[in-house]
């Protein structure tokens, strides 16, 4: 699928996904796409990205670049909440020290999101209505703190005493292939390796952002 030319075109494939089954989206594309592999990969997030043409792969930019548009897919259980924190973003241990909000990956891929909810506990799993999010200064300044709380913590060589409950919105947890992967950061007696570390969004500021956007800083 060819990437969307405006905010307009991706909205409109979005709003295109809205109720039709998990099934019902990866034949239609399998049909229009020959030879599509969409069916025996079996990834949600990559058929999503499929569908609605993303283009950036697994570069660290928003998934549609020339929008500055970021697509999540979020599976949710029965009660229509989050199954699981959202990844956002990988990170470098060894350059925390020199890590800036402003020009992080974090901030480019959150600040305009297209998100995608899936019923995934149904029956036929379901598309769900899609939504756009841009935080506002508020909910930024939640975000940078997070960020500047995190690669503070690993800048001052306490990465091994980072865990995921640190951060009220965003997390850091490992972000590896397997759990023998190691990257260098910096600990108190100089270079050393740690587990690879990405930042995710907690669940419960997920399920609120697709509840009411607006009043996210003031419920969580």
């Amino acid at each position: 699928m060819q990437s969307p030319r405006d905010i307009t075109e991706l909205a409109e494939r979005a709003r295109a996904l809205t109720g039709r089954t998990l099934r019902e989206v990866a034949s239609a594309f399998a049909e229009q796409h020959t030879g599509s592999r969409v069916h025996r990969k079996g990834k949600l997030g990559q058929l999503v990205e499929q569908v609605l043409g993303a283009s950036a792969g697994s570069r660290q930019v928003p998934d549609f670049p020339a929008l500055g548009v970021e697509l999540k897919t979020i599976p949710l259980d029965a009660q229509g909440r989050p199954r699981e924190s959202t990844f956002v973003a990988s990170f470098s241990l060894a350059d925390a020290e020199s890590a800036c909000w402003e020009r992080s990956a974090v901030r480019h891929k959150l600040a305009h999101v297209l998100w995608i909810p899936v019923h995934v506990d149904e029956p036929e799993p379901r598309f769900g209505a899609p939504l756009f999010w841009r935080p506002t200064h508020a909910q930024e300044q939640v975000l940078r703190g997070d960020f500047d709380d995190i690669m503070g913590m690993v800048a001052i060589g306490h990465v091994e005493e980072l865990t995921a409950h640190l951060g009220r919105w965003l997390q850091a947890r490992p972000k590896a292939a397997h759990g023998r992967v190691r990257t260098v950061a910096y600990g108190a007696e100089g270079p050393q390796l740690a587990l690879p570390r990405g930042f995710y969004l907690r669940a419960r500021v997920t399920s609120a952002l697709l509840r009411d956007p607006a009043t996210l800083a003031f419920s969580e």
